[in-house]
């Protein structure tokens, strides 16, 4: 993925040989996330990130059928959360998700995080991969996963994800985590991209003021030029359309270096980031 080619419409291969675009709108605690999704659709996005714990895989839908978009053109996911985790609550769940989306398929399914215990974790899994098998979701990943929780899929037998969605910024860059994905050939998805809007530091301002742009969108290209899938949040349509406007520049190598430089580790945080479970 060579940063100058980028664009709106550029796509990542994942392992199963689905293709993800390179940015999506993330719509957690956006109750009414239509505007938004619509708004994201019509300025080019063609990737949405929803949960089950988010409560509006259904207005993901509605979106979907007002924008005009064919369904097949939007890569939409959803995760499965910590409270439904096994392999029946699982299958329960996923059917219950695409009831509320109103399509028949998932482009991706994510274990949303590895807080359920090992057991429980591996025959979520398990449950996937049927739901997959069956047609009900095309590609499989995980969330907040580190190294260890995905050695567990491994060492059980099992494939392993298309992707590991995980908070991930200057300040918190998940390095260890990062670094194994890439090995593994598992695509990195970054939430919270924004520090959730905690973006006053004087770095990331003195490289916005030098390329004429705002942290935020400074914040994106840095996860684009990593390689990352950044998934920007944002309820307001005239920000969906800004956090996207981001391929008509290039961070230098010192100034990467430079927001590479703010890495806090874990305590860079600000969500709630639960890689380290046992």
């Amino acid at each position: 993925m060579a940063p100058a080619s980028l664009s709106l419409s550029t796509t990542v291969r994942l392992s199963s040989g689905h293709e993800v675009p390179v940015i999506g709108l993330g719509v957690f605690e956006n109750d009414e996330c239509v505007p938004a999704c619509v708004a994201a659709l019509k300025c080019g996005y063609r990737h949405i990130d929803s949960a089950r714990y988010y409560q509006n895989e259904d207005k993901v839908g509605q979106a979907i059928r007002e924008s005009g978009i064919p369904r097949e053109q939007v890569f939409v996911t959803s995760k499965v959360y910590d409270s439904e985790h096994g392999y029946e609550g699982t299958m329960r769940a996923v059917q219950d998700s695409l009831t509320k989306l109103g399509y028949d398929y998932w482009d991706l399914y994510l274990i949303h995080s590895p807080l359920s215990g090992k057991e429980k974790r591996l025959e979520t899994w398990r449950a996937l991969i049927e739901l997959r098998n069956q047609g009900k979701i095309r590609s499989i990943g995980v969330s907040n996963y580190s190294g260890k929780h995905i050695d567990e899929i491994k060492e059980a037998g099992y494939e392993l994800p298309a992707v590991n969605q995980i908070e991930l910024h200057p300040f918190c860059q998940q390095r260890p985590i990062v670094e194994y994905c890439k090995t593994n050939g598992i695509i990195v998805q970054a939430y919270s991209p924004l520090v959730r809007g905690k973006l006053d530091n004087p770095v990331l301002a003195e490289i916005a003021k030098k390329y004429n742009k705002d942290a935020g969108q400074i914040a994106i290209r840095w996860s684009l030029q990593h390689g990352i899938v950044p998934l920007p949040k944002s309820a307001r349509p005239e920000r969906v359309a800004s956090n996207a406007n981001v391929f008509d520049f290039e961070l230098s190598t010192e100034d990467m270096e430079k927001l590479d430089a703010l890495d806090k580790g874990g305590e860079g945080a600000v969500t709630w980031n639960p890689v380290d479970a046992p």
